[in-house]
């Protein structure tokens, strides 16, 4: 029923398909502080825009696991601008 590309192996040896839920572009940033420039918290924020102009929003936090990381889905919190390390730059440019 399945192409073979399409299907992997969990690590318990199940089969299963890897199937798109929808596609688009996003934007990925943290928080530095003020003073410092240094990184404020190690949290980062997603913002992702589906190929319908659909936007969904997560933060994104380290766990105590190396290399895992626990993501909460939060409210849009509409237009925002990010700074790109030269200027301020609007989130839905990037994201258009």
């Amino acid at each position: 029923m399945y192409p073979e590309e399409v299907i992997t192996i969990t690590k318990k040896g199940k089969r299963e398909v890897r199937n798109l839920i929808d596609h688009g572009k996003f934007v990925r940033y943290n928080y530095l502080d003020v003073s410092t420039r240094k990184q404020a918290e190690r949290k980062m924020k997603i913002v992702l825009r589906n190929d319908k102009g659909e936007e969904e929003e997560y933060f994104i936090f380290p766990t105590k696991d190396k290399n895992k990381f626990l993501m909460i889905k939060v409210e849009n919190k509409g237009p925002r601008k990010l700074w790109n390390g030269r200027e301020a730059v609007d989130i839905d440019d990037l994201l258009s």
